[in-house]
C-alpha cells in the first residue's frame, strides 16, 4: 500500500515482554467505560473523541506501566511502585479520575462503576497503593492538559470564491477549528506536516478528482455497488469502529495488561495528533466539498468539469473543509500505529457498525485503510487527493509518536 511505505520501510518493534506480568482484562474494561462516557453519553464528535481517550490511556499506561517495573519510557510520569500493587486498582483509578476529570457532569455514574469495580479487588495495602498510582498518573494528565487549545473557536473561514469552502446542505455545520490549533501529544506542532495544498482548479487532476466523486460519490450514482456504498456508510459511522478493533487485537493476540496500555495509548494518541495536523491543513487551505464543487463547476475555470445544481452526495457532509481527509488522517494513523506495534502488516481483524449493522472484515492494516480512502470518494464527501494526502498525514504523525513515545526502557 503506497501510502504506508513510510511506516513499511522501518524495522517495526517486535511486541515484547512485560517486567511482571500484569493481565490486560482491566485495560479493556476501561477503555469500554471510556467509550461509554466519550461517546454513549457524551456524544463527542470524532475531533473531540480523541483527546479524551488519548488522555484516559495515557494515565492508564502510566499507572500499569510503573507496576510493571516501568519496562518502558513512561508518558508524563515514573510513578515509584514496588510491584506489588493492583493494576487492576491503578487502571481504575487512573481511568476513573480522567473521565471525570473531563466529564463532571457523569461523575456519579462513573463513580458507580469505579466502586463496582473495586468491589471485586481484595480491600488492603495492593488495592490502596494500586489506587495511588492511579490516582497519581491521572492528576499528571490532567494538569498536562490544562489549557491545551481544546474547545476554542469551533467556526471555519468561510469563503465565496471558487475553491474556497463553505457550509454544506442540509446542516450547514461549521465545526472543530479548535483542533487545528490542539496542543499535540507528541508530534511537535500541528502544522508540522504541511502539504502543497489541494490540486489547482484548472488542473487535470482536480477534473480527476471531481468527476470520479461526481459520478461514484452521488446519492443517485448508478456505477457504485452495493458493497460499496456500504462500505461508506460503515467507514461515516461516529461511533469509531477502530475502539472494537483495538481492543480485538488485544485479545486475538494475547495482549498482557502492560502491552495492550501501551497499544491504545500509541493508537490514540496517534489519531489525536494526526487529526489535529489534518484540521490545520482544513483551516490553511480552506478548500470546498465535493457537493459545493459539483453544484458550481461552471465557476470552477475547468473545461473538463461541467456543473449538476442538483448533484446530492450520498453522505451528510460533515461541517469542516475538504482538504486533508481527517477520517483518512486518523484510519492513517490508526493502521500505521498497529502495523508499528505488531511489526507486520497482515494481521485480520473486523467489527461492526453500529449504523448499518454489517460487519466488514480486513486481512492487513494496509487494506482497511485502502477501504477507508476509496469509502470517502464513495460517500461523496472527499475528494481523492484529500483523503491520500491525509492518510499521508497520518502514516507521518504516527511514525513520529511510535519512535518517540512509549519505547523500551
Amino acid at each position: 500500500m503506497p501510502v504506508l511505505t513510510a511506516a513499511l520501510v522501518l524495522t517495526p518493534a517486535p511486541v515484547e515482554a512485560s517486567g511482571r506480568a500484569i493481565p490486560a482484562d482491566a485495560v479493556i474494561t476501561w477503555n469500554l467505560h471510556a467509550e461509554e462516557a466519550i461517546w454513549t453519553v457524551a456524544r463527542q464528535n470524532p475531533w473531540v473523541q480523541g483527546r479524551s481517550f488519548s488522555m484516559v490511556q495515557g494515565a492508564v499506561y502510566d499507572a500499569v506501566n510503573a507496576i510493571a517495573g516501568t519496562p518502558y519510557r513512561p508518558y508524563l510520569t515514573a510513578v515509584p511502585a514496588t510491584g506489588r500493587e493492583s493494576a487492576g486498582a491503578a487502571v481504575a483509578a487512573a481511568a476513573y479520575q480522567v473521565l471525570t476529570g473531563i466529564f463532571p457532569e457523569q461523575h456519579d455514574r462513573i463513580r458507580a462503576q469505579y466502586d463496582t469495580f473495586l468491589d471485586g479487588i481484595p480491600d488492603g495495602a495492593a488495592e490502596r497503593g494500586g489506587i495511588a498510582i492511579g490516582e497519581r498518573t491521572a492528576a499528571a494528565m490532567l494538569t498536562e492538559r490544562q489549557g491545551d487549545g481544546a474547545f476554542g473557536v469551533e467556526a471555519f473561514p468561510v469563503g465565496t470564491l471558487p475553491g474556497q469552502w463553505r457550509p454544506t446542505p442540509p446542516t450547514f455545520a461549521n465545526l472543530g477549528a479548535w483542533t487545528a490549533d490542539l496542543k499535540p501529544f507528541s508530534i511537535p506542532s500541528t502544522s508540522v506536516y504541511r502539504t502543497a495544498g489541494p490540486p489547482a482548479l484548472d488542473g487535470v487532476a482536480y477534473a480527476r478528482d471531481l468527476n470520479e466523486v461526481k459520478e461514484v460519490g452521488g446519492v443517485n450514482s448508478t456505477v457504485r455497488t452495493a458493497d460499496q456504498s456500504d462500505a461508506a456508510r460503515w467507514w461515516h459511522d461516529r461511533r469509531m469502529t477502530q475502539w472494537e478493533i483495538n481492543r480485538q487485537l488485544i485479545v486475538s493476540q494475547r495482549l498482557g495488561g502492560v502491552q495492550a496500555a501501551r497499544l491504545l495509548a500509541l493508537v490514540n494518541m496517534a489519531v489525536t495528533d494526526a487529526t489535529s495536523a489534518c484540521f490545520n491543513e482544513k483551516r490553511h487551505w480552506g478548500f470546498w466539498r465535493p457537493v459545493t464543487a459539483v453544484r458550481l463547476a461552471d465557476t470552477d475555470g475547468n473545461a473538463a468539469t461541467v456543473a449538476d445544481p442538483e448533484w446530492t452526495p450520498l453522505l451528510v457532509t460533515p461541517g469542516s473543509p475538504d482538504y486533508t481527509s481527517g477520517h483518512a488522517c486518523a484510519t492513517g494513523a490508526s493502521m500505521t500505529a498497529l502495523l508499528l506495534f505488531f511489526g507486520r502488516d497482515r494481521i485480520g481483524f473486523s467489527a461492526t457498525s453500529a449504523d448499518t449493522g454489517s460487519t466488514r472484515r480486513f486481512a492487513a492494516f494496509s487494506q482497511a485503510l485502502t477501504e477507508l480512502i476509496n469509502a470517502r470518494v464513495w460517500g461523496g464527501i472527499h475528494f481523492r487527493s484529500a483523503d491520500l494526502q491525509g492518510a499521508r498525514i497520518g502514516v507521518s504523525a504516527s511514525t513520529y509518536v511510535f519512535t518517540h513515545e512509549f519505547r523500551r526502557s
